[in-house]
């Protein structure tokens, strides 16, 4: 392994910018010149240190900054004074590298800001610029000469970005809400994303759940020029694994590993380190410390009394690192639907992951003391740590018994009494024995909480679309049967459930996460990785572990991982029982002409009489209903339309 370099001190190194970004173009048409203003005030959250505007003839464009690094400068938009202007959200790591060859060739900075960096390179290479650059970020840099505006968004879609096409226009955003904002924009349910929402228990890219809004998908960039639009892409993930010892490949992810999080330690402004006492935290701990060579301030949620409390792992962590430790206990005594109906709003458009919960009671007190956290996000999905690649591979050799015979055991298991815990070993036994009745993609995207398509087509009569590509033996046979998985999370379930649940938390409490494991060079370098470097035998993350057993604690090497997430089966059942009843009324979801009401009160019932466990599945809708509730969504076009749903439904089969 490397050598520890010298101890490493966070300093001024430029402008970082974490903030929210929106904008707009009026083609040939006359704009209200105080828009953008109101438009860039729905992203206040974001940015509550600098707020700022650009606007021409033909675009708007607007920015919110919260200042992490040089609080002095960095104000937004960037300008260089003919007509070339950038609102940015993020941080280029390598700015520093790209500013010394721009000077090289002839540019000359005002400011030592990454903002303008990243201008002057776009000035320079136009779209081929956004490959060189390492870091989060997304952006819109508008060339007032050319009529030209571009959006662009990060490798692994750590910030979000939104747009819209109306007639000839553009409108863009770091939220859908900077968009609803503009009166012109209609609140129409997106039957498609709907879809894939009950299916995944997310929104996948690029879909949203507004009819006529999309998710710039990470990687790519979108040019709007005289009203015509045109996107490209100028990064792919691509599995190319290659067989290398195992002692190589822990001696290079050591290096970027450590290189990673030296760039994320910059800051100008308090900085902790989130830490569930698991290997992925703990790792980005272990290298923060010895960077830094002084204590750092971790944050962490308890439940007290539960099987799944993490409180002995992260409090032995903190010891171990000496850090300056904070921890909320999470239980029933807070205000826990005061907290949802808040996450709602910041939330932008459903999620049915209830970890949401703990993220924003995390982040609340986070910023208590800092304004930057590091957390261990896309480790799981990189290496292979969640437990449904374990059970994707046992699926596909249980498949080889009749499916008959699982429908049997599965009949019978319905007598096994449910328990309150987060995810029992009841509930992960029927579970799993239902999601090997699927094909193996749809099993994957079952296991994850959602509802399987004839468990949709009992309660759901809205259309079916198309799912999206998980499995194929075209794919097993290029990258492995586990690898398909594992890309199927990278493109989806990473950015649009993780990475969008952490962005919406935290910003919604001004506090910035940066996700060290999601350097693109650690994830082409996971993706370059033999299978069994990732799951060897029921060992997750093998090559983690191997890298960290050393230097971690034992008991944070050999635990199970758990996961941040509430009891939800126990507490639909408790303390958020008033809210789902009061919300997933009769009345709610008749009006919407695309849910069976007879058949999700029966859901209900049968879970609060303990019959059956389906607190992840009744979050979902739960969620999805506030969220039409409080964002006004129309979900019915026309009166007659209902009636035309209800037949659709109505022709699905009622199998797996």
């Amino acid at each position: 392994m490397s050598s520890c370099p010298p101890p490493f001190r966070a300093g001024r190194t430029g402008k970082g910018t974490v903030c929210g970004i929106a904008g707009y173009t009026h083609w040939n048409r006359a704009f209200d010149p105080g828009r953008i203003r109101k438009v860039t005030l729905t992203l206040l959250h974001r940015g509550p240190d600098q707020q700022g505007v650009y606007q021409s003839a033909t675009v708007s464009l607007g920015a919110t900054r919260l200042k992490i690094i040089d609080l002095e400068g960095g104000d937004q938009p960037v300008t260089t004074g003919d007509g070339a202007v950038v609102v940015y959200n993020g941080e280029i790591y390598n700015y520093a590298a790209l500013r010394r060859e721009l000077e090289q060739l002839g540019h000359r900075f005002h400011s030592r800001s990454d903002t303008e960096v990243l201008l002057r390179a776009f000035l320079q290479w136009d779209t081929a610029c956004f490959a060189r650059l390492r870091g989060m970020f997304a952006a819109a840099i508008w060339l007032e000469r050319d009529r030209r505006l571009v959006l662009v968004r990060d490798r692994m879609g750590i910030k979000p970005l939104y747009y819209c096409c109306r007639g000839s226009d553009l409108y863009f955003g770091s939220e859908l809400k900077a968009i609803l904002a503009h009166p012109e924009i209609e609140r129409k349910l997106d039957l498609e994303g709907l879809d894939h929402y009950l299916t995944l228990n997310y929104v996948p890219c690029p879909f949203t759940l507004v009819a006529g809004i999309r998710k710039l998908p990470p990687g790519c960039w979108l040019e709007w020029r005289d009203g015509k639009l045109r996107e490209g892409r100028y990064w792919q993930l691509e599995f190319r694994p290659r067989r290398r010892p195992i002692r190589e490949a822990c001696e290079e992810l050591d290096s970027l590993l450590r290189d990673a999080v030296r760039e994320h330690l910059i800051s100008d402004v308090p900085l902790g380190v989130w830490a569930s006492g698991g290997i992925d935290s703990t790792t980005i701990l272990h290298y923060a410390s010895e960077l830094l060579g002084a204590p750092l301030k971790t944050f962490s949620i308890s439940f007290r009394g539960r099987r799944f409390d993490e409180s002995r792992y992260f409090r032995e962590v903190a010891a171990r690192y000496r850090t300056e430790h904070a921890e909320l206990d999470l239980n029933e005594s807070l205000d826990l639907p005061g907290a949802i109906e808040k996450m709602v709003w910041h939330s932008d458009e459903p999620s049915a992951d209830a970890g949401a919960v703990p993220v924003w009671f995390l982040s609340q007190l986070s910023r208590r003391s800092v304004t930057v956290a590091l957390s261990g996000e896309g480790a799981d999905e990189l290496f292979g740590g969640y437990i449904t690649y374990l059970a994707d591979r046992w699926a596909r050799r249980l498949r080889w018994i009749p499916a008959l015979l699982r429908r049997m055991a599965l009949r019978a298991l319905e007598r096994w009494p449910v328990s309150d815990d987060k995810i029992s070993f009841e509930y992960k036994v029927k579970r799993f024995l239902a999601g090997s009745l699927l094909d193996p993609g749809a099993a994957h995207c079952y296991w994850n909480g959602a509802f399987s398509s004839a468990e949709k087509d009992a309660f759901y009569f809205g259309p079916r679309f198309a799912p999206l590509p998980v499995a194929s033996p075209d794919l097993v046979r290029r990258i492995g049967y586990l690898n398909q998985f594992l890309l199927f999370d990278q493109l989806y379930y990473l950015p649009d459930d993780i990475l969008y649940k952490v962005d919406r938390m935290s910003m919604a409490h001004s506090l910035e996460v940066r996700p060290a494991f999601l350097d693109h060079r650690i994830v082409e370098f996971a993706a370059s990785l033999p299978e069994d470097f990732k799951v060897r035998g029921g060992c997750l993350k093998y090559v983690l572990r191997r890298l960290m057993k050393d230097r971690l604690p034992a008991a944070v090497i050999h635990r199970d991982k758990e996961g941040l997430d509430i009891p939800a089966h126990d507490w639909m059942r408790t303390v958020l029982r008033p809210l789902l009843l009061d919300t997933l009324t009769p009345k709610a979801l008749r009006e919407t002409g695309l849910f069976d009401p007879e058949a999700v009160q029966a859901m209900i019932r049968r879970h609060l009489e303990r019959r059956v466990n389906l607190g992840f599945q009744l979050w979902g809708l739960l969620i999805l209903f506030l969220w039409i509730r409080r964002f006004n969504v129309q979900t019915i076009a026309q009166p007659g339309e209902e009636a035309a749903l209800v037949r659709v439904g109505s022709s699905f089969s009622s199998q797996p």
